[in-house]
């Protein structure tokens, strides 16, 4: 347990923590005399453990499987077998139902994605592929990349997990290939599943105004998961919008699917991006679209509980409720942590208006006291317990943490004589977030 102590400040620092791509950490304290009658408690990573599962997002952990060709057979037999979709079926599907890897994809790739999509939101058993998109190019190859497109299109399809094809040839011609989902769940079960789902939306999304900008209505649903999810490696479900709406506990392709669907039912394109972190671990976040410009989130990352392993006794333990060093943030940022693997090419990001640093006043080029002391008030005004301050640099950042922790003015910010606070700093992403503790 922290003890409060007198005209003392406990500073609670976590040395890069963001950049640990999702692996818990454990901790140890050890004192540090520093002057004014402070102690600085010390907590840093011991070591850095691959937690595998979670993370699992490898092209070859996708569950693709080619089940072989089947010799014999001829294509009106295997047309016999299965169901295509006709250009009736094709042209009822509806244009919203597409998403941002449909419109990246080429014609004949699309005609593919819509009979994947066709096939897995009806929880089709088998369906015959386009034979026009086959004559015009595309075969086996292409549909492990348009299978992704339709998941990572679509998180409402939460009870798929891969996919078998089976390819029919006519001496070395391919003449038709069936394609079928592999379900984890039966339709009962399904439907099931998607009324508690809608039951959990429903509170949530009366939240927010739908006449809300783009800006508050990413703020609000991020926000929103990150306070009632918890991450948890374990927790049942964790590839998909069950855990975190459910279950209230999940892995990054859980947060980072619901992020995508909440955001879709308000309005706001949100895509899910795959790829992995510096130090090596798969990992998911979003792309969303705000007033016109591109920005990455990563919802998972601004949850403080994934920092905490199993073992670690988080009694005491100070962590900022929220983290925002990765909302609506650059390209270049993202890069400074975070690794692109997605099936689909993205756009460079490199609006910051709706970055939350430079939306709160709090992101500084230089140590500017006056914006700093406006800072610290709107937060008191506002009754908010943390404050965060980003640098645009690292001159900046060393300059600013020097003079706040080693020189110890952020009394000057405080209002109290006495009491304590912990901080926590992001030495890749330049930020360092301040909250009162008594």
């Amino acid at each position: 347990m922290y003890k409060r102590i007198r005209s003392r400040i406990v500073l609670l620092l976590l040395l890069t923590v963001y950049s640990l791509s999702g692996c818990s950490t454990e901790d140890f304290l050890s004192e540090v005399p520093l002057t004014m009658q402070a102690v600085l408690e010390e907590t840093s990573p011991k070591d850095e453990r691959s937690k595998d599962g979670g993370f699992a997002i490898e092209a070859d952990e996708t569950l693709s499987e080619m089940t072989g060709l089947e010799a014999g057979k001829t294509e009106s037999q295997s047309q016999s077998e299965t169901v295509s979709v006709s250009g009736e079926d094709r042209e009822s599907l509806p244009e919203e139902g597409f998403g941002y890897c449909y419109n990246s994809l080429s014609a004949e790739e699309q005609i593919w994605y819509e009979d994947i999509l066709q096939a897995l939101g009806g929880m089709v058993d088998q369906i015959t592929l386009s034979e026009q998109a086959l004559q015009a190019g595309l075969d086996e190859s292409c549909i492990d990349k348009i299978f992704q497109c339709v998941l990572n299109d679509h998180p409402e399809i939460f009870y798929v997990d891969g996919y078998t094809y089976t390819q029919y040839s006519r001496g070395e011609q391919i003449v038709s290939i069936v394609f079928e989902g592999n379900y984890l769940l039966s339709p009962e079960e399904v439907s099931v599943r998607r009324q508690e789902i809608d039951c959990a939306l429903q509170p949530i999304l009366a939240g927010i105004d739908t006449m809300a900008s783009d800006y508050d209505k990413v703020k609000y649903v991020y926000e929103t998961i990150i306070l009632n999810t918890e991450y948890d490696l374990n927790a049942p479900d964790n590839q998909n919008i069950y855990s975190v709406f459910v279950g209230g506990s999940s892995v990054c392709q859980g947060y980072a699917k619901a992020t995508q669907y909440l955001l879709n039912c308000l309005g706001v394109e949100c895509v899910l991006v795959q790829g992995r972190v510096d130090s090596g671990e798969g990992h998911a976040w979003n792309l969303v679209h705000v007033d016109g410009s591109y920005y990455y989130i990563d919802t998972t990352w601004g949850d403080p509980s994934y920092l905490l392993d199993d073992g670690v006794d988080s009694e005491g333990l100070f962590l900022p409720e929220i983290n925002y060093d990765y909302f609506c943030v650059t390209t270049e940022q993202l890069l400074c942590t975070h690794i692109l693997e997605n099936v689909v090419s993205l756009p460079e990001c490199v609006d910051t208006a709706a970055n939350y640093y430079v939306r709160q006043g709090a992101l500084f080029d230089s140590y500017d006291k006056e914006q700093m002391s406006s800072l610290f008030a709107r937060a008191f005004e506002e009754n908010r317990g943390d404050v965060t301050v980003k640098c645009v640099d690292e001159e900046c950042y060393l300059q600013i943490k020097e003079a706040l922790i080693d020189n110890q003015e952020i009394f000057e910010y405080l209002s109290e004589d006495e009491i304590s606070v912990s901080y926590t700093n992001n030495d890749k992403q330049l930020s360092l977030t301040f909250w009162v503790t008594n």
